[in-house]
């Protein structure tokens, strides 16, 4: 944490040194004012090291100064690379710290997605996680505090996808001459993706040709990668199904039903399921966790006390 020269904290970006906002659609970082003016460098950009190496027994060791870039100049490529990793502008804001949990699973999967975050190894090999769960239970929400932490914080390079935007993307891209695999290719390459929405779409051949070109890649280069889905992990929920409640139940009833009891695996098939399985951890949130958008929603439409000197009628 950065302070000021008074040793306060600014109050804008609490001692981080850069500020993340919303923009458009988007969540968009900029280095916070306190800190456009490095103190260390005095904006030049570049500092000076002390080293110290040895060039010969005789002589022994000898310290010299090399210009290096400053701590300031790693701050602003960070800042540039989280503007590249497509995060929602709705979850700007998210951090690990305002996740709200309200059960086991939930505590877990903050736990899970902080501990991948806090203890991943730039040179070695790092398991991914699959966040499964209802709509409105934060999925989303610990993707961004993940890919936030990992850019801005350790220095690597991430992507964030809502898979059915990929698809959309990759048609648009067929319109203007371009191939598949030239919009794929940076997601394959990047250091760690982020895949919402695993399991959304329609099935065609097209999609399903694109989500195995793009796991097939990353798995094959060894690249690490997180998902969240509104799908089940679990194998026992065919065993569960619950009997055909009776009444009028309307078509959309219907097929939200229908995807509440489908598999994951069903979605995306064997053969990328069994690379998930090696990819990743699992966590599945139940379906009694609640929608929080949907509390927030009710929260703001409930009737609040009468104004003072009106009396309820009986």
């Amino acid at each position: 944490m950065v302070t000021k020269a008074s040793g306060e904290v600014c109050g804008e970006c609490g001692g981080r040194t850069y500020v993340i906002e919303r923009q458009g659609d988007r969540a968009h970082a900029r280095v916070c004012k306190c800190s456009t003016r490095c103190t260390l460098c005095d904006g030049r950009g570049f500092t000076y090291e002390v080293r110290e190496e040895t060039f010969s027994a005789k002589v022994g060791p000898k310290r010299y100064e090399v210009l290096v870039p400053c701590v300031c100049q790693h701050r602003a490529k960070r800042v540039s690379h989280f503007n590249e990793v497509g995060l929602p502008g709705v979850m700007a804001h998210a951090t690990f710290e305002n996740y709200r949990a309200f059960n086991e699973a939930q505590d877990r999967a903050r736990n899970l997605a902080m501990h991948f975050a806090h203890h991943y190894d730039k040179a070695g090999v790092n398991k991914g996680f699959v966040l499964s769960g209802p709509v409105g239970t934060g999925k989303t929400h610990l993707l961004t505090a993940t890919l936030k932490h990992l850019v801005l914080e350790v220095g690597l390079e991430a992507r964030y996808v809502e898979i059915s935007l990929l698809y959309a993307t990759i048609r648009r891209g067929f319109q203007e001459g371009k191939s598949g695999g030239e919009i794929i290719g940076p997601l394959s390459d990047v250091e760690v993706l982020a895949i919402d929405e695993l399991g959304k779409g329609r099935g065609s051949p097209f999609e399903m040709e694109t989500l195995d070109e793009l796991i097939a890649r990353r798995y094959n280069a060894g690249r690490t990668t997180l998902f969240a889905t509104n799908y089940s992990l679990e194998p026992e929920r065919r065993a569960a199904r619950a009997p055909a409640p009776s009444g009028y139940r309307t078509t959309e009833d219907a097929k939200t039903a229908a995807r509440d009891m489908e598999l994951i695996r069903e979605r995306v098939g064997e053969r990328i399921y069994s690379r998930l399985c090696e990819m990743c951890s699992f966590v599945e949130l139940p379906k009694e966790t609640p929608d929080q958008r949907r509390m927030r929603q009710e929260l703001d439409v409930r009737p609040g006390p009468p104004p003072s000197g009106m009396r309820s009628k009986h």
